[in-house]
């Protein structure tokens, strides 16, 4: 789950790390008044959504009189930014962040994530801060700096001594930067983040570190035990299919192609979908029902499928161990005649009383095509998917 910038920011300045003075505003009349409250003569107004290079997209405007707040927040509000975490969809900006201007005398990065591959909490920093950290791993890679804690240890003094002195961060500040860092690595751990970044942390003019932009995303198995972070969902940013799924109790992930997939188990759906593509489809969805696939819940998983109207053809594929054959066909039969399909439906069975399974998919009179195997699920699939695509455009020009 990700949060937007300004709710990083509150958390962050419980933990130790300074911020600048800023403000909420969902209208340029509430830009404005953020700005007086604010005072100064420069301030910067941050789209939020979430997603990072918002700068580049134009997200982020540098105001120096109210009138250019106005103006800034007028033209940010309700306007689809598109970058390339965003994909060309894009995110709609629905509130804005104020914030007083920074005098910067230098930028840096700095990150903390879970990186399962070593079983670590890994801190990540650089010296060159303000710039996407994957441009900076290509055209610089040196200048990065990676520090492993070990999670059962904790982060110890001297690796956040170690990551200051690659910030850059001179003898003065050396106390604050790892009050600053120790911060950030509570909030990581007590929180139960997936990821903690900060670019750009700056040292301004007068020797203060001030995290200027903040992002963390948070492990959504954790969310039951946190609830206050849980409240701060923004779903208007979040795939609304995805939201749907989420709130059904299903795994759903949203592709761009149009054969719908519905499959019992992670690694059979990415099976599923790899076979897809070797067939020469595109998947548009990864979606797990799980093991306790009864008829209300394949129903649920049909309509959300089916709500992606770039949908051509549906595959089903089932692997039942703790499930069974006949539940799912039952299932199965049950939504095909409740929802009223209108494409193609492919089912391929196997495991615990596929026969069984079979017969009902057989004697239920519905124009189900059946595999035996999953390659060949896969090569139904894109076939009736390619005559669905042919048909409709036979309709459209009659």
């Amino acid at each position: 789950m990700d949060i937007h910038e300004y709710q990083a920011k509150e958390i962050l300045s419980g933990y130790g790390v300074k911020i600048a003075e800023g403000g909420l505003a969902y209208s340029p009349e509430d830009a404005v008044q953020r700005a007086r409250d604010i005072g100064g003569h420069i301030w910067a107004v941050k789209a939020q959504i979430h997603s990072g290079a918002r700068g580049k997209a134009g997200g982020i405007k540098i105001c120096k009189t109210h009138d250019e707040v106005a103006d800034a927040a007028e033209h940010l509000l309700g306007r689809r930014l598109v970058t390339h975490q965003t994909g060309p969809a894009g995110k709609v900006c629905g509130r804005l962040y104020v914030e007083a201007g920074t005098d910067i005398a230098k930028e840096m990065y700095f990150c903390l994530l879970v990186d399962r591959s070593s079983e670590c909490i890994v801190m990540v920093g650089s010296a060159q801060g303000g710039m996407e950290i994957e441009e900076l791993a290509i055209s610089n890679p040196e200048a990065i700096t990676k520090i492993y804690i070990e999670p059962a240890v904790g982060l110890l003094d001297f690796q956040a001594r170690e990551m200051a002195f690659a910030l850059g961060i001179d003898s003065e500040a050396m106390s604050h930067a790892v009050k600053l860092i120790r911060g950030c690595y509570r909030a990581l751990r007590e929180l139960d983040c997936s990821m903690l970044e900060i670019n750009p942390l700056v040292m301004t003019g007068a020797g203060e570190l001030i995290a200027l932009d903040a992002k963390m995303s948070f492990d959504d198995n954790a969310l039951f035990r946190q609830t206050k972070i849980s409240e701060l969902r923004d779903k208007t940013q979040e795939d609304p299919r995805e939201m749907a799924a989420a709130d059904r109790g299903l795994s759903y992930v949203g592709l761009d192609g149009d054969i719908g997939c519905m499959i019992n188990g992670a690694g059979l759906a990415m099976a599923t979908m790899d076979m897809i593509k070797l067939a020469g489809g595109e998947p548009a969805n990864f979606l797990d029902v799980g093991g306790g696939a009864s008829a209300e819940r394949t129903e649920k998983a049909f309509r959300l499928v089916l709500a992606d109207k770039n949908v051509k053809a549906m595959l089903v594929n089932i692997f039942a161990g703790i499930n069974r054959c006949d539940w799912i066909a039952e299932g199965v039969v049950h939504a095909v005649k409740k929802i009223d399909m209108q494409i193609p439906l492919i089912v391929r069975l196997s495991g615990t009383n596929v026969e069984e399974g079979r017969r009902i998919i057989a004697e239920s009179g519905l124009p189900i095509i059946t595999a035996d195997t999953l390659a060949e699920a896969a090569e139904k699939a894109v076939q009736a998917r390619n005559e669905q695509v042919a048909k409709e455009a036979a309709a459209q020009e009659n």
